[in-house]
């Protein structure tokens, strides 16, 4: 029982952080209060009343969402690599070359369909 109790120390730590932070917050915040901090924001666009079984929404933000998940991917991959290159030696390099190549075939890929651009 005694190797936990650091781990239950610093949760109970985080957890009054947690507390004081919140009751601050309500304390010392400002209140000021209107209708556009309590509307829906969705990239800039007013919010329109849809219909009862919901509204078409359109590809473009599908598209948006995947290009930003493949680059987080890559930074993902990247990262660990960056720190340990000189361990892992030269098979690393390449693998890490090509893995690039077929990122950046990706990119050259949605550029080209006009994937980046903006209405």
């Amino acid at each position: 029982m005694n190797i936990y109790v650091p781990i239950i120390g610093l949760m109970v730590l985080a957890g009054g952080f947690l507390a004081v932070s919140i009751a601050l917050s309500a304390v010392v915040g400002p209140r000021r209060y209107n209708k556009a901090k309590h509307d829906a924001y969705e990239c800039g666009i007013e919010a329109t009343p849809q219909p009862d079984g919901g509204g078409r929404i359109p590809v473009k933000y599908y598209i948006t969402a995947m290009l930003f998940i493949v680059f987080d991917i890559e930074i993902v991959f990247l990262y660990p690599w960056a720190v340990s290159f000189h361990q892992m030696g030269l098979f690393a390099l390449v693998e890490m070359v090509l893995f690039i190549v077929t990122v950046f075939i990706a990119y050259i890929y949605v550029v080209r369909r006009g994937g980046l651009t903006w209405d």
